[in-house]
């Protein structure tokens, strides 16, 4: 009959009292963010500004999870950027010459010399002096080809090698380049999103549009020139061995050589070559320190392989100079003064303390395999973010003032219980928000509006079926069990199809569509919890008070 047992009465209730309890700090929204970034500023070793007074505002025994605002309702800076792939296949190609050439000069009596020929960026020409036997050394390279890393290339190899008369010509095949892409696309993902995650900034969006394209959404940052300066720099580091030291820009380098500037010393070049001894992929650690003069530095730190390729150039250069690269322009140039075999050291350079911090982030976070090329940037203002939340509390409010008075309209005491479930259940929606750490957008706010909408449905078809078992001369207490009873199958069909596509939603769609996805589904569920738990609670505690002999529906 009409009965609940006592568990799961304290049990429901339980579960509306945590709720209700997560979402209470959005209620005072402003007064717990500032409460938060106090809290993380102090325990990264802050103080003063007012931090201790801030941090008190909110109670540490409370729970502080906040609905993080989205781009549209707090305002930020939006992106759009193309990953040039094609940087990756030149890097790829220079990065082999060393390794080709080491393998030939142990074949000279066979193949004769060999020497580097100008070629196009995605290509590799080396010129045999005995062309006769070109056919070994084609033979020789091929060895150094390694399968391809994807599972769509199965079987198939990373480089190409064809003779061109006696010309070798190495090129990237298309199965690499297409792994290439991929790999860098996601590298560069995750390289932005590690920058943008080191200045602390609140939910960002980062997601992959396209074969090659990166979209970057940051809410609370102050513009979009702002955010491309955190992302926009590669911060490429190399370690590259010292040709010459001029003035002249403009010289001949040399076959697999380069001209590049001084950072330091205005007018000043240095031709290093072009293959770099180690590069900043092989790096693990980066922090901002200071020289043996107290002036400000970044000390480094290589991993194993780095290291050692580290340790063995400067065991076998001691007296000669190599560079220190960063984004095309030599930090410095020290003369090697012994092995150093540990894989760190310090780069020095006309630092203020806020640079050589920057660049230790930006090296620590990785350097982007390729650059970006920012096709849309556009900059939201927190007015209108605020214009925004408005206008979503002033659609919240009048669906959810409209909705109370239709149900205590149509159905009496009865709306009324409904009512009180669907307060709880908006509660609920936004204490769950609160305890994943989602991001509430626009079309989240939608969602929202149409879950409160939609939470009344289960209680019309339960009410319906009442009135019916009703006029089919049954008691109370018989109609209310049989109400739940028989619209139960209804209300899970109606809901688990809603919430099916809420989950398609969420799985292939991106940005607002999965920010309208999570609030819809969340209170899809919500609305079931509260239709078939809640409601039903509180009628049998109503009932049992009363015992009526009739009711209205």
């Amino acid at each position: 009959m009409l009965q609940i047992d006592l568990w799961k009465r304290v049990l429901i209730w339980a579960v509306c009292a945590f709720g209700l309890l997560m979402a209470l700090p959005n209620a005072f929204y402003e007064r717990v963010e500032a409460h938060n970034d106090a809290t993380a500023a102090l325990e990264l070793g802050y103080s003063g500004n007012g931090l201790e007074e801030q941090a008190a505002m909110w109670p540490n025994w409370m729970p502080s999870s906040l609905v993080n605002l989205g781009l549209d309702l707090r305002g930020g800076a939006h992106l759009l950027a193309e990953v040039q792939v094609e940087d990756v296949y030149e890097a790829r190609i220079k990065s082999m010459w060393p390794e080709v050439r080491d393998l030939l000069r142990e074949e000279r009596g066979t193949i004769g010399t060999i020497r580097l020929q100008p070629s196009d960026v995605d290509e590799l020409r080396i010129k045999v002096s005995q062309p006769e036997n070109i056919g070994r050394a084609e033979e020789l390279v091929r060895g150094l080809a390694r399968p391809v890393a994807s599972l769509a290339a199965a079987g198939a190899s990373d480089i190409v090698v064809d003779t061109d008369g006696g010309e070798l010509v190495i090129t990237l095949s298309e199965a690499e380049k297409l792994a290439t892409d991929e790999r860098t696309v996601q590298q560069a993902l995750e390289i932005i999103r590690r920058r943008i995650d080191e200045v602390g900034t609140r939910e960002p969006t980062i997601q992959r549009q396209g074969a090659d394209r990166i979209l970057i959404q940051v809410p609370g940052i102050g513009s979009a020139a702002e955010l491309k300066e955190i992302i926009g720099t590669t911060a490429q580091l190399t370690f590259s061995p010292v040709i010459g030291r001029g003035s002249n820009p403009d010289a001949n380098p040399g076959v697999g050589n380069e001209i590049l500037p001084s950072l330091d010393e205005e007018g000043v070049y240095y031709t290093i070559e072009s293959a770099p001894v180690v590069t900043g992929e092989e790096l693990v650690d980066a922090q901002p320190s200071f020289d043996q003069n107290n002036r400000p530095a970044v000390s480094f730190r290589f991993n194993p392989t780095g290291a050692r390729k580290f340790g063995n150039y400067t065991a076998e250069n001691i007296g000669s100079p190599f560079a220190i690269v960063l984004d095309g322009e030599v930090v410095s140039a020290p003369v090697i003064q012994a092995h150093i075999s540990g894989g760190s050291g310090i780069i020095t350079g006309r630092f203020s303390v806020e640079e050589s911090t920057n660049l230790a982030v930006l090296l620590r976070a990785g350097a982007l395999p390729a650059g970006l090329e920012f096709l849309e940037e556009r900059t939201i203002g927190p007015e209108l973010g605020q214009d925004s939340i408005e206008a979503g509390r002033i659609a919240c409010i009048v669906a959810f003032v409209g909705v109370l008075v239709f149900m205590f309209l149509s159905y009496g005491t009865f709306g009324l219980f409904a009512n009180i479930a669907l307060i709880i259940n908006v509660g609920l929606i936004f204490g769950l928000l609160s305890m994943i750490g989602a991001t509430l957008t626009l079309p989240g706010i939608a969602g929202i509006v149409l879950t409160i909408g939609m939470a009344v449905d289960a209680n019309v078809l339960v009410f319906e079926r009442i009135r019916e078992e009703l006029q089919s001369a049954k008691g109370p207490a018989r109609a209310i069990d049989l109400g739940y009873e028989k619209a139960l199958s209804a209300i899970l069909d109606a809901n688990i199809t809603t919430f099916i596509t809420a989950a398609i939603l969420f799985a292939v769609g991106s940005g607002p569509v999965r920010g309208f996805a999570i609030t819809l589904g969340l209170g899809i569920m919500t609305s079931v919890f509260t239709a078939i738990f809640v409601t039903r609670l509180i009628v049998v505690i109503w009932f049992e008070r009363r015992r009526p002999k009739t009711i209205e529906v």
